[in-house]
């Protein structure tokens, strides 16, 4: 037997369980497609952002699904909370990345979904509806952009890069106004195409390097295992490893160690 970076998770588990959690962004999409562009009931939160019937609809029908297929897993999501689980598994669920584009008419929202094996993040989904794009994957299986493999860019300077964010300006409110700076100086080009879009742009080799100086868990569970099979790099902003950093920079992995060179420098 076969066993995937996921401790004691079988290579055609992982798979089946990747395979599910597919479905589930692709349920989850149609359900915001049915608000997208026709002004769905939208409230705001304590924090300013945006939550729709679009959110809640699509978080409710997700969490239904995963308890009658795994009811002893553990779920978290953005606007439901956590309900625990006993199997080692927890499914971490953002309805919509991106609300304030969605809100907006603007295609460049996300179901994302994360899969948390072990406190291992070993898989993720990111479905793009609104624009027919779907990536997805898991640990030790490759990632995939509609089902062909994804693989980030080759671009080796950042004098030659594309680099993202959702707000630039929102960086200095985080204290990462000095570094962010300094990337986009560096950088060939610099675009705001934001949220969970800009990681897949990352990893799909469109552009380079990603920044995000604020994230919550289920923003960036789906995105580590995506970025990291498709050969790149998802860290928080002093280079760790990880998805619970409260913050989040994508890079091609090449970039790695000269973005940290700035952002250390300047943080």
């Amino acid at each position: 037997m076969n066993v995937s970076r996921a401790e004691n998770v079988s290579t055609d588990e992982l798979k089946e369980l990747l395979e599910f959690a597919v479905y589930l962004g692709q349920v989850a999409g149609e359900i915001t497609l049915k608000y997208f562009r026709k002004g769905p009931e939208t409230n705001t939160k304590a924090d300013g952002s945006f939550v729709t019937i679009a959110d809640r609809q699509a978080e409710s029908e997700l969490r239904r699904r995963l308890v009658e297929r795994f009811p002893n897993d553990g779920i978290l999501g953005e606007e439901e909370g956590e309900t625990k689980g006993r199997s080692g598994r927890r499914w971490v669920l953002d309805p919509i990345d991106g609300t304030f584009a969605f809100v907006h008419g603007v295609p460049f929202y996300g179901v994302l979904i994360g899969l948390e094996i072990d406190g291992e993040m070993s898989a993720g989904v990111v479905n793009l509806p609104a624009l027919e794009e779907i990536v997805y994957a898991a640990a030790g299986l490759g990632c995939f952009w509609n089902s062909k493999p994804a693989r980030v860019s080759s671009t080796k300077k950042l004098e030659e890069s594309l680099l993202l964010s959702t707000d630039f300006f929102a960086s200095a409110r985080y204290g990462f106004g000095a570094a962010t700076e300094a990337l986009q100086r560096r950088a060939k080009a610099s675009r705001t195409w934001g949220d969970c879009f800009g990681h897949v742009m990352v990893a799909t080799g469109r552009a380079d390097v990603m920044l995000d100086p604020i994230m919550n868990l289920w923003d960036c569970a789906a995105l580590l295992p995506i970025v990291e099979e498709a050969g790149g790099t998802f860290t928080d902003w002093r280079g760790v490893k990880t998805a619970a950093g409260g913050s989040a920079i994508s890079t091609n992995g090449v970039l790695f160690e000269e973005v940290m060179g700035v952002v250390e420098k300047l943080l």
